[in-house]
């Protein structure tokens, strides 16, 4: 279940090295820190995309350890785990039977062959133009071994020509039963929440944009909610899309993930302006989990459109370039701005983003954790780590500047840093004090200035964040009684 506390967000070999390491990290270093859960990137065997184009669920690689480390952890802090429920790796042992037998192979069914969408088994140009690309065509070609002849199938994600991440047919009984299958696994071992990735894209419907299709898309997640209910499993589904897609998920009552509050903050920061901010804070649904950072990037299309112009977000992405960030393109003409913006996410870290400024990184977490949802920390962000440029020369992969996979020792001095420390209070106070599922208040002292403020029956506790000098001002009523103060 969701717990109204601070997650970790982290890859299983990110804080350590393994799992068996994550969990000493966690004990040793952020003791009592993490109530509300871990969330595991994942752990599964995968030939690429670091672990989201999976092999199986069924195992977890070797490199990170077991099941049971997995089990271990979720002894202690709840646990969320991925499931990619869009794609399979090409290397799985269900594609490579298919390789060799075509569609007399037991798994052909689990693949959307062409000819099941269109008739003559080629796609209508037309279709094809108004689909939400996320590469140059949605499918791939293949040679069966057994005839020699060419099978081809959907392909949405994958920067290798074939891709390397291989759709899968939803409406496949076979499909069902390994989504099945994972759920029985990861309930036995101390599982709580599944990240459902990919999911807007699941549904291929000739004539629509292949993403997040109605009324089809809620059969399925409604679906897949019941398989997971039955095992003590909620559900988080993840929807890069314009908010009001997002929201309609939150109108059912599903928890979402606030993809537009880390460009806001970083917009009224840079600004030094609260009133977008404000108003945002104001009309958002609550049920939602808060991040500044990911391991993908900061959202900008299509997350933001209608909400922030694009000569404004324009501003933002390249003050983030100066400062040393990448940028994921939208690749489908129809989808970007009428006047060619194009920046899907930025790639960075949050706190190169604020060009390393201390205090100006504590304001930003401070209008995080205040904001109502459950507050995420992404691993980089909690060791308010920089930029790794190195490692993007080293592998090519824009993403991997803020994927830095930190020894012990690393870890250990960032603890100690005085920006972390400050972090970490900030947590606990998040973390600790009665009022956070209370009532809300967002309301603006000046031009430059929020309050944010939650009350419950006796408990009172505000932040005063002014965004022109980033000083964060938290008053609270302590459990005598008596009101008291402290600056971040």
């Amino acid at each position: 279940m969701v717990i109204n506390k601070v997650q970790l967000a982290t890859y299983p070999d990110s804080l350590g090295g393994d799992l068996r390491s994550l969990y000493n990290v966690l004990n040793d270093y952020f003791e009592g820190i993490f109530k509300g859960g871990v969330h595991i990137l994942p752990p599964f065997p995968s030939s690429g995309d670091r672990g989201f184009a999976p092999l199986t669920y069924m195992e977890i690689d070797p490199f990170f350890g077991h099941w049971d480390d997995i089990g271990c952890i979720g002894e202690k802090y709840p646990i969320t785990l991925d499931l990619v429920v869009n794609h399979i790796s090409r290397q799985s042992d269900y594609f490579r039977d298919f390789l060799k037998t075509g569609k007399e192979s037991k798994y052909a069914d689990m693949f959307l062959t062409l000819d099941k969408l269109w008739i003559e088994g080629s796609p209508d140009k037309e279709d094809i133009s108004k689909i939400f690309l996320r590469r140059k065509t949605p499918y791939s070609s293949f040679i069966i071994e057994k005839t020699g002849k060419e099978e081809t199938v959907w392909t949405t994600f994958g920067k290798t020509e074939p891709s390397e991440q291989i759709d899968l047919d939803v409406n496949s009984g076979i499909v069902h039963e390994l989504y099945r299958e994972f759920f029985k696994k990861a309930s036995r071992h101390n599982v709580s929440m599944v990240r459902l990735d990919a999911i807007a894209y699941v549904i291929k419907k000739p004539g629509t944009n292949c993403f997040f299709v109605e009324p089809e898309i809620y059969h399925f997640l409604d679906r897949l909610t019941e398989m997971a209910a039955t095992r003590g499993i909620e559900l988080v589904p993840e929807v890069h899309a314009h908010y009001s897609i997002q929201y309609k998920l939150a109108e059912r009552g599903i928890w979402i993930y606030d993809f537009i509050l880390p460009f806001l903050i970083l917009q009224a920061l840079i600004n030094h302006s609260a009133e977008e901010l404000i108003g945002y804070i104001r009309r958002r649904p609550h049920n939602q989990i808060t991040m500044l950072d990911c391991h993908d990037g900061i959202p900008v299309k299509p997350d933001l459109d209608e909400l922030v112009g694009s000569d404004k977000a324009s501003q933002i992405v390249d003050i983030c370039v100066q400062r040393g960030a990448n940028l994921s393109r939208i690749i489908s003409e129809s989808h970007k701005g009428e006047d060619g913006f194009d920046a899907h996410q930025i790639r960075c870290t949050y706190y190169s983003a604020l060009d390393c400024n201390d205090n100006a990184y504590i304001a930003a977490r401070a209008i995080q954790f205040f904001t109502p949802g459950i507050p995420q920390v992404y691993y980089v962000g909690l060791l308010a780590g920089k930029n790794d440029t190195d490692r993007v020369m080293q592998t090519g992969e824009g993403r991997d500047i803020n994927r830095h996979n930190y020894t012990i020792d690393e870890i250990d001095s960032a603890t100690r840093s005085k920006v972390v420390q400050r972090l970490l209070r900030l947590i606990r106070l998040r973390n600790d004090y009665p009022a956070f599922d209370g009532v809300f208040e967002c309301q603006g002292k000046n031009e430059t200035c929020l309050m944010m403020t939650w009350k419950k029956e006796k408990y009172r506790c505000c932040a005063e964040i002014d965004l022109a000098d980033y000083s964060v001002q938290i008053s609270y009523i302590d459990d005598t009684g008596h009101n008291a103060s402290f600056k971040v």
